[in-house]
Parts: C-alpha cells; sequence; structure tokens
C-alpha cells in the first residue's frame, strides 16, 4: 500500500471524515512481548510464560500487553499516513480507547484509520483520528480510540 502524503494543512482537509487506510499486517511474537515486559517491567505470566498460559489461561497461549498493540501504532500508522514538510509533531492525547479483545502470540494485526477532524489552531494542525487495531481472522478488533495528533508543518 501507498501511503497518503500530507504536507499541509490543506492536505489534511481534504481527508476530513473520511477513512485514511489500512495498513499492512503485523505479526507480534513472543520475542516482542518479552521485550515490552522487560521494557515496562510488567512480566506477568499471562504475557511471558507460555506453558503456564497454555495450562491456566483464559486465552490458551500467552498475550500480548494492551500497551505493546497500542505502541505499534506509530509504526503501523507511517504505512497508511506520511506527514510531510513538518517542523515538529506531537502525541497530543488518546481519547476513548478500549481494548475489546486479547491479541494472542503469534497473531497478526493492522491498523485501520479515519480522520474524525482536522483544525487549524493558530498554524498548529490538531488531527483526530479513529483507530481501530484489527485482528487477523478475528471479528472484535483489540482495541478502538482517537488518536490526537498536533502537526507543526514549516
Amino acid at each position: 500500500m501507498n501511503p497518503t502524503v500530507i504536507q499541509s494543512f490543506e492536505d489534511f482537509e481534504k481527508y476530513n471524515g473520511q477513512e485514511l487506510g489500512t495498513s499492512d499486517y503485523f505479526k507480534i511474537n513472543q520475542s516482542q512481548i518479552n521485550l515490552f515486559a522487560d521494557a515496562t517491567y510488567d512480566h506477568q505470566w499471562i504475557h511471558t510464560d507460555p506453558e503456564r498460559a497454555k495450562s491456566e489461561g483464559a486465552f490458551g497461549n500467552t498475550i500480548a500487553h494492551g500497551y505493546l498493540t497500542l505502541s505499534i501504532v506509530p509504526h503501523l500508522w507511517d504505512q497508511i499516513v506520511r506527514v510531510q514538510n513538518l517542523k515538529m509533531m506531537i502525541n497530543y492525547g488518546i481519547e476513548s480507547l478500549r481494548f475489546a479483545q486479547a491479541v494472542t502470540v503469534d497473531s497478526e494485526v493492522r491498523l485501520v484509520a479515519k480522520l474524525k477532524n482536522v483544525a487549524n489552531l493558530r498554524g498548529t494542525v490538531k488531527a483526530e483520528v479513529e483507530v481501530k487495531l484489527e485482528i487477523k481472522d478475528q471479528k472484535k478488533p483489540a482495541f478502538t480510540g482517537v488518536l490526537v495528533f498536533l502537526y507543526h508543518f514549516l
């Protein structure tokens, strides 16, 4: 997929209220889960102990941390939209984030993004993006929410 290129507020405005696209699928493996556990000091067995997760867990296997699934958004977002001509970009907030389904190890996920709203705030562009992280072959998404970005164009 070729990402949409945005270089100004006017470019963003063209997509207001529209779906921006869908990323490629991304596989979440046990090594990534373990590294995330190390980085966040969250070594709960449902994430890091495959044998115990298979025998005692509710999901039949280890699961990715919810925040791990959220942390891959920049990688997947970059496949959908490339914002260029930037002085700076700020992750401003997350609204209405809901983790709807666990992502089991070796699942593939992809991001679907829609531009909910864009506003020019005296030269700073505020973009509200509705996101959904889909899990391959699952009806329910891993999460849904609205990400808010601030873009400062050159």
